[in-house]
């Protein structure tokens, strides 16, 4: 539909502009600019949401199926999580990093099928398993990317305090075991979300495709995602590992994240039209 294309093209580029507002803040502390950057912000929610309604009654079924729509409802739920942390928390960087994600999976998704799956994968897709099994797969990659955020903004400020650079930058930002707290509780949320995906989609291939798709790239990338993730946890709330280190390895864990999402998608049949 052309109303939705008009739309998807207007969101890209406020959502650009937005990204651009906070970057100005971030590095001149501009107040104005951040509330402009926020207002841009919400109405890049709302063109979203309008998006995802229009595209669910052009092919009658949920919208996040394909691998466009999987990005964008991506994007969707980190624009989503960053407006209610800004209107509860007013923690600014966070909103800031978490939407250089978020933009960036809206820019990667103008590379990919836009158009529905093919017409013989049609009925074998739309299942509700299924479409739960994608939401919690992307509600816990959503959870991992606000846990990255926290972990980044933690290592700015280690690297400013080191410097011995104070600044405005520091006054706007949490204390680092804070930070540190909650990136390991948005871990706590990605972990048991990734988990249930995953146990969900073999339930699926098991009822629709009669076979466990076992050595799958995108499975077998999950599992790694699960791996590094549960390490992590494992180290925080069993040995109380605390600090830089801990933070690294959560970061590591998302470079995990990114290369299930999207390097493992290129090897893989199983999941060439879905997530």
């Amino acid at each position: 539909m052309v109303a939705a294309g008009v739309i998807y093209v207007v969101t890209i580029v406020l959502y650009s502009l937005s990204v651009l507002g906070y970057f100005i803040d971030f590095m001149q502390n501009n107040r104005k600019v951040n509330r402009i950057a926020f207002w841009l912000l919400s109405i890049v929610w709302v063109l979203q949401t309008v998006f995802f309604f229009i595209r669910a009654l052009e092919y009658d079924r949920p919208p996040i199926i394909t691998p466009f729509e999987g990005l964008f409802f991506y994007a969707w739920l980190l624009v989503t999580v960053s407006l209610v942390i800004n209107r509860f928390a007013r923690i600014d960087f966070l909103v800031f990093f978490m939407n250089i994600v978020g933009f960036a999976m809206m820019a990667f998704s103008l590379f990919r099928p836009s158009g529905d799956v093919p017409a013989g994968l049609h009925d074998l897709l739309i299942s509700e398993l299924l479409v739960v099994h994608i939401t919690l797969v992307l509600l816990a990659y959503a959870a991992f990317t606000v846990a990255l955020a926290f972990a980044l903004m933690y290592i700015l400020q280690h690297q400013l305090l080191k410097r011995k650079q104070w600044g405005k930058k520091l006054l706007r930002m949490e204390n680092l075991p804070k930070m540190e707290k909650w990136s390991f509780r948005m871990t706590l949320i990605g972990v048991p979300c990734m988990l249930l995906g995953l146990i969900l989609g073999f339930v699926w291939a098991s009822i629709q495709l009669q076979e466990m798709p076992w050595l799958d790239a995108k499975v077998i990338g999950s599992l790694a995602v699960l791996v590094v993730y549960s390490l992590y946890m494992y180290l925080w709330a069993v040995r109380q590992r605390r600090g830089y280190n801990m933070v690294v390895l959560n970061i590591a864990g998302f470079l995990v994240v990114l290369i299930n999402y999207f390097l493992s998608g290129e090897l893989t049949d199983f999941h060439l039209w879905y997530f």
